[in-house]
């Protein structure tokens, strides 16, 4: 059976993630507070954003850009898109 979580991000019980998707108290928080539905929204935001910005998820400092954001985009009602961001048509 799935865990429920109360989502921050989408503000609603929604099925919970089946483990920390990042080390840490970070990771541990997100396990409790964000649901599998909003991870995979962070997932899709995150790709973006390195895309954009052409971020390498090896230097140190993308690292520290890509942690912020997150921290933004699930707890703190979300992440900026870069300046002069058009999505793509689908």
């Amino acid at each position: 059976m799935p865990r429920t979580v109360y989502c921050q991000y989408l503000k609603r019980d929604a099925e919970g993630l089946d483990r920390p998707p990042y080390p840490g108290e970070l990771g541990e928080r997100i396990h409790a507070h964000i649901s599998k539905e909003a991870w995979q929204l962070w997932l899709r935001h995150q790709t973006m954003l390195m895309n954009e910005y052409r971020l390498s998820p090896i230097e140190p400092k993308a690292r520290k850009f890509l942690v912020e954001e997150m921290e933004k985009f699930l707890f703190q009602g979300g992440s900026e898109k870069p300046s002069g961001y058009v999505a793509p048509e689908s």
